[in-house]
């Protein structure tokens, strides 16, 4: 591993352990064994070593959904799809996905929070693109689509954050039942 991917391993961890505004520049510096000029070589500042963080994980996700949020016609089976991307997701970079979701909660003027809304407005906007296509196969889902985007990634969100703290299996069975839930209302 290289100097720059040794720094954003040693970012991630201290940021999702203790939290961004917590974590100093010298203590990322001494995790990963390299004087300040090395970060700021790389990454120009603490902020911008957090977008990188974000950058290199979200990449993977933004990958994952695109491809998951594909609608044809059958929405039960696209809405498992993006669950269960979602929890594998989530199983396979933990560390990071707690990190994005307390980054999402900070503080709305938080450099956090900041990094991390255009990461997440992709996310909903591929999401609400699935209900917006679904439409012609489910009228009443016409003027809703917004609505349903923001719950059904927050339904996930929270069956993801059950997961990370050890009271669920992030599996395709709790896939199921998580959008089992959330359909429950949205056909009416």
């Amino acid at each position: 591993m290289d100097n720059r991917d040794t720094i954003l391993e040693q970012a991630l961890t201290l940021f999702s352990e203790r939290g961004y505004d917590a974590v100093g520049v010298q203590e990322i510096c001494d995790a990963a064994g390299i004087t300040k000029p090395t970060l700021y070589h790389y990454f120009g500042s603490k902020h911008g070593l957090l977008e990188a963080v974000l950058e290199r994980s979200f990449s993977v996700l933004k990958s994952r959904l695109s491809a998951a949020a594909d609608y044809k016609g059958d929405m039960p089976l696209t809405l498992q799809t993006i669950a269960e991307t979602y929890f594998s997701f989530a199983g396979e970079f933990p560390v990071f996905y707690r990190l994005q979701l307390a980054l999402w909660f900070a503080p709305k003027e938080s450099e956090g929070f900041k990094a991390v809304v255009l990461h997440n407005r992709f996310q909903y906007e591929m999401i609400e693109k699935v209900f917006l296509n679904a439409v012609p196969q489910h009228g009443n889902m016409r003027g809703r689509h917004q609505a349903y985007a923001l719950t059904f990634l927050g339904t996930l969100n929270t069956y993801i954050g059950l997961g990370l703290n050890g009271f669920a299996t992030l599996d395709a069975d709790l896939a199921r039942q998580a959008v089992r839930q959330f359909q429950y209302g949205i056909y009416s």
